[in-house]
């Protein structure tokens, strides 16, 4: 009895954290981060790339942008016409902008980001518990299997197929599961990890970095319900955020490690700032294509 309930909870929570990582909708910036149709007019009528940023800049002064690309560019989707928050990505294969975007994954044809991310994690750590239960359960009669001891039918090459199945993908599974959870630990993405030059400027904290992604109540961490904080677009840094004559300064008197990490961003003074947990003297540049899915061929 005690298996059979086992059995068909592990079933039932993989099934329903599966669901709702496919069903789930990529989740898209809001209205604010769309150009008006004077800028956008004149953004299209603009051909030097100079003043197409000009009018970015304008559009996102009062925007919570702190990411830029690697040539202090601000990050602009032409196929969707809208800014990009920060950790925002154009995914070709849905063909839209996606908030906290970390890959496509081709298993659940979907866009995992903002909006199904806690999703996909209990979804891989229900799929292990699953095979790791049907591994663990037949586990006994493949030892009898070796051993000679099962009576000589087609059930025991069922077993044996049944065990290598359970424990491949558990294996694989494992691998897949335990490299999110460093990325939920680090507040990284698949994106961020491959490209970002400075991949902790979102860093809270182990205990914050878990919080942000499954919410504050314990009691909904193991339940595939949506408790991510925040709405996407906005996220807390570890960034100080500086004066931009101090910023000046202080990139004279440290000694640049690389030609990226001096590259400089939109900063804001610290009284607007909405985070009190800044404690990095970092600069956050994005590097790498800019419209481009990331596909996790293990995912």
């Amino acid at each position: 009895v005690v298996y059979l309930v086992v059995f068909h909870l592990s079933f039932v929570m993989f099934v329903w954290s599966y669901g709702k990582t496919i069903f789930t909708a990529p989740a898209t910036p809001s209205n604010e981060f769309c150009l008006s149709k004077a800028d956008k007019e004149q953004y299209e009528k603009e051909e030097r790339p100079e003043s197409q940023q000009e009018i970015l800049r304008r559009a996102a002064k009062d925007l919570p942008i702190y990411t830029t690309t690697a040539s202090r560019a601000i990050r602009y989707c032409d196929r969707c016409q809208l800014i990009k928050p920060d950790r925002c990505h154009h995914c070709s294969a849905c063909d839209v902008c996606v908030l906290k975007m970390d890959h496509h994954c081709p298993w659940v044809n979907n866009c995992v980001g903002f909006s199904n991310y806690k999703f996909f994690l209990l979804f891989l750590m229900y799929s292990l518990l699953y095979c790791l239960f049907v591994a663990a359960t037949v586990l006994q009669y493949f030892i009898k299997f070796w051993t000679n001891e099962l009576p000589d039918t087609h059930a025991k090459f069922h077993v044996l197929f049944l065990f290598f199945v359970a424990a491949m993908f558990f294996i694989s599974i494992l691998s897949l599961f335990s490299y999110h959870c460093w990325l939920v630990g680090k507040n990284r993405s698949t994106i961020a990890f491959r490209n970002g030059p400075d991949k902790n400027g979102f860093s809270l904290g182990c205990s914050k970095n878990l919080r942000e992604v499954f919410g504050d109540e314990k009691k909904y961490w193991l339940l595939p319900i949506f408790t991510s904080l925040g709405d996407g677009c906005n996220f807390p840094t570890r960034l100080v955020i500086m004066d931009p004559e101090q910023l000046g300064v202080s990139s004279q008197n440290e000694p640049a490690k690389n030609s990226v990490a001096n590259q400089s961003f939109p900063t804001r003074p610290l009284s607007e700032s909405q985070n009190r947990l800044l404690s990095s003297d970092c600069q956050w540049v994005e590097t790498g294509p800019e419209e481009e899915n990331v596909k996790s061929g293990s995912s």
